[in-house]
């Protein structure tokens, strides 16, 4: 079984029922998720060996979220216990013109606080074929950015493919900082995933003619983005999702590959896509690339599959992407009828 390797923060999400404001009304529904989590949680349910690694408070709030990672199929073997709370972010999602909103409260995390040296790279890396991070966990502070360069130079040393999704968060840090810190990481970086505005701001590299906010898309413009990522970084491969922003109820969906191997530029089928949650579909979009390169398969059929994975996603609440490959395999072979399965 192929084992994968997971590295983040997981956080508690409150999100008011249905598409309420926040505290409209005295109740808020309490799950579990964050990026690289949202990755493990997709690759055991694809049936890879998905280890996950963190740091949780050693309380019941920790308890519970490490209840959640296991009852998803993902190994906890690695998970560090210590520090004094949860990350928390409070979703709110829109609905036609009014947008979703997204609302953390994460300073002072058990992860936020993780100091170098504090996890055994070495033991947790032995045997694994794929390790994942995005650009939220160095955006965390010192002490996490430090733990992601010690993470990829294991991974590096201990021939583990390492694929590194950029997520931007303007409201973790700016511009500037995010560019000194993740410039210096890509030269560990097998597949580098990103959108245009994850390009531009992480990378300082710009997509021309993209406008993120109107959803102005321009496949020519991201072949040559990713041609710079190729040549500057030395990354093998560079996958770019493009999300057409029809309103916050319907997005239209597709993605790019660039493969430096062969120099093809390949282009995902598109799927408007009538929104139930939006969080965690970079995520799933992620992890179907991770499954599908990790098994092996070409560089065309991985990003298709990638593609229906998250179009999938989107459709189903929460921040985990609860399907099967058989589920994702049906999309991406063309049944997108929306029938009921009798």
């Amino acid at each position: 079984m192929i084992k994968t390797v997971c590295f983040g923060e997981i956080m508690l999400r409150l999100s008011p029922p249905g598409f309420e404001r926040l505290f409209q009304s005295p109740l808020l529904h309490a799950t579990f998720g964050g990026g690289e989590a949202n990755v493990a949680v997709s690759l055991a349910h694809f049936g890879l060996d998905s280890h996950y690694v963190t740091r949780l408070p050693a309380n019941p709030v920790g308890d519970a979220a490490l209840r959640a990672l296991r009852a998803e199929g993902v190994r906890v073997e690695p998970v560090l216990r210590g520090g004094s709370r949860l990350g928390i972010y409070f979703a709110e999602t829109g609905a036609s013109q009014r947008p979703s909103l997204v609302v953390y409260d994460r300073a002072h995390s058990a992860i936020g606080e993780l100091q170098p040296g504090a996890i055994p790279w070495e033991a947790v890396l032995d045997g694994a074929a794929w390790f994942h991070v995005t650009g939220i966990t160095p955006a965390l502070g010192p002490g996490p950015a430090a733990c992601t360069a010690e993470a990829l130079a294991a991974a590096a040393k201990a021939g583990v493919r390492v694929s590194l999704d950029l997520n931007y968060r303007a409201k973790l840090w700016s511009k500037a900082d995010a560019q000194r810190t993740m410039r210096a990481l890509m030269p560990y970086v097998d597949v580098a995933i990103a959108n245009e505005e994850d390009l531009q701001a992480s990378l300082g590299i710009e997509v021309a003619r993209a406008d993120v906010k109107a959803g102005v898309l321009d496949a020519e413009a991201y072949r040559a983005a990713a041609g710079q990522v190729v040549r500057e970084f030395g990354v093998k491969q560079v996958a770019v999702t493009l999300r057409e922003s029809l309103s916050a109820s319907d997005n239209a969906w597709s993605a790019v590959l660039f493969d430096a191997a062969t120099g093809a530029f390949h282009q995902a089928q598109r799927y408007v896509v009538r929104l139930v949650d939006r969080i965690g579909g970079g995520d799933s979009f992620a992890a179907g690339l991770v499954y599908s390169l990790a098994a092996g398969r070409d560089a065309a059929s991985a990003l298709r599959f990638a593609v229906a994975a998250s179009a999938i996603k989107q459709t189903i609440p929460g921040d985990f992407n609860r399907v099967s490959v058989a589920e994702v395999e049906r999309l991406a072979g063309g049944d997108a009828s929306g029938r009921v399965q009798r």
